[in-house]
């Protein structure tokens, strides 16, 4: 390909996308101005599928929303002013939904490469018809597809979806656990469960990665609102009635920039996305498909005392994100304890497991290290803001540690003892209480059935 020029693109093309039921691929295909092709693949195993009717026009309302959402990863090349449809016709509620996905998951894009993206991602509104008018009846929804009662449940490899699975196996409900892409740790934690596994592919078309070393614009992406997208489609083709993921009340709280204003790492796993996407979802596509985060009415600590209730995935479970970054270095093991997901994964667990067996877990002592110190100021919110990472509130940190400095066994740490000596005077007592954060509260739409067999058992 020619040498790219992000400043002279002056057009982002959405060209095409397609779903083939005989060999469950899917093709989403996208360009800049005339310029090459850019195709990423996405595979659903269990072809060849039987797709009729109403199914069938799902899937292909559901393929158009995956292809629009999954274009941010190529979008953000070169974030041109203009945008084009080629090949299907979208109306308002679909070109608002997306123009937000855009807008706010590349908040932390934009911040870092200094760009204003407000009102530039604008899609061309061609189709006109509200649900209602496409003869969907007085709901003003998507037909019901009749779908089989039957989860499937994204894992990542960290306790959160580990928490949600064993939640789902303890209340009754059917469930295929799911991931895409290639990794083996999250396939090994998938295959831990002892339940069904539905490995989706996902290939990313090659040009963007040279584009990327030509100096394309390049960041952080709300990869979460592509995975929801993926698994819908998945889904709807497989005849499954739910898509689950594990995202928590902690996520919906962004990072606090002096001059800025808040800037959300991970905008995608909160709630305003969770509940825009979901109820588009029923509305557009199915009606009987639910869409929901089973642990949003929890905060991290919440989740963590979850987790610590069991020791079975001890030796396999991992949230360190260097593990599944797509290029450059892994850790040898599972925690490279120095990211601050290692940092925060350590802090939230230490109330509710064994010292030793947290020592265990991550290969050494987190909070006994000073070279640490910083890490866990940006945790605490002290003299610096919240990492962009998916880690809890700085008050969860904070509570976390106080917690800890009363404790014989963490109180001599060199991290706790400098949390009790330099930064717990300068708190009240009130905000450093870790009972309130325990608390299961907040919106969510896990299905009342279900959350009502769930609540007590979160709560214990």
């Amino acid at each position: 390909m020619t040498a790219f020029d992000k400043d002279q693109v002056s057009r982002f093309r959405f060209v095409r996308c397609d779903f083939a039921a005989d060999t469950g691929v899917a093709q989403l295909v996208y360009a800049f101005d005339d310029g090459p092709e850019m195709t990423e693949t996405v595979t659903v195993p269990g072809a060849p599928f039987q797709l009729d009717g109403d199914r069938a026009a799902a899937v292909q309302r559901a393929l158009q929303l995956l292809h629009l959402i999954a274009g941010v990863s190529y979008y953000k090349a070169a974030v041109p002013a203009q945008v084009s449809i080629d090949s299907y016709a979208i109306d308002a509620a679909t070109a608002a939904l997306v123009e937000t996905v855009y807008f706010n998951g590349l908040g932390e894009f934009a911040y870092r490469n200094g760009l204003n993206l407000r009102d530039r991602f604008k899609l061309p509104v061609t189709e006109p018809l509200s649900p209602r008018e496409r003869g969907w009846g007085e709901g003003a929804s998507a037909p019901n597809l009749n779908l089989t009662h039957h989860a499937l449940v994204a894992i990542g490899g960290g306790k959160d979806s580990l928490v949600s699975i064993e939640a789902l196996r303890n209340a009754g409900v059917a469930e295929t656990v799911t991931w895409i892409g290639g990794s083996q740790l999250i396939r090994a934690c998938a295959e831990r469960t002892g339940l069904p596994t539905l490995n989706i592919g996902r290939t990313l078309a090659p040009e963007l990665f040279e584009l990327n070393r030509q100096g394309a614009w390049n960041g952080h992406i709300p990869v979460t609102a592509v995975n929801s997208a993926i698994m819908v489609l998945a889904a709807v083709v497989q005849g499954m009635d739910q898509v689950v993921f594990s995202n928590e009340r902690s996520a919906s709280y962004g990072s606090q920039i002096a001059g800025t204003g808040e800037v959300n790492h991970q905008w995608s796993k909160g709630w305003a996305f969770e509940k825009a996407f979901g109820e588009y979802v029923q509305q557009y596509i199915a009606a009987d498909l639910n869409y929901y985060s089973l642990l949003r009415p929890l905060s991290e600590l919440a989740v963590a005392r979850q987790f610590a209730k069991t020791d079975f995935y001890d030796a396999h479970f991992s949230s360190c994100n260097r593990n599944f970054h797509i290029l450059g270095e892994r850790p040898v093991n599972r925690w490279c304890g120095v990211c601050p997901k290692c940092h925060f994964v350590f802090l939230a667990l230490a109330p509710f497991m064994p010292k030793m067996r947290l020592v265990r877990i991550f290969g050494r002592n987190l909070l006994d290290d000073s070279e640490q110190a910083g890490g866990y100021d940006a945790l605490l919110e002290f003299q610096d803001h919240k990492p962009f990472e998916c880690v809890g509130e700085g008050k969860e940190s904070r509570a976390a540690m106080a917690t800890l400095a009363s404790r014989p066994e963490w109180k001599e740490d060199v991290l706790v003892k400098r949390f009790a000596n330099l930064i717990q005077p300068t708190l009240s007592a009130d905000e450093l209480q870790i009972e309130p954060l325990l608390v299961i509260d907040g919106e969510h739409r896990i299905p009342a059935e279900l959350w009502e067999r769930l609540r007590a058992n979160f709560a214990a």
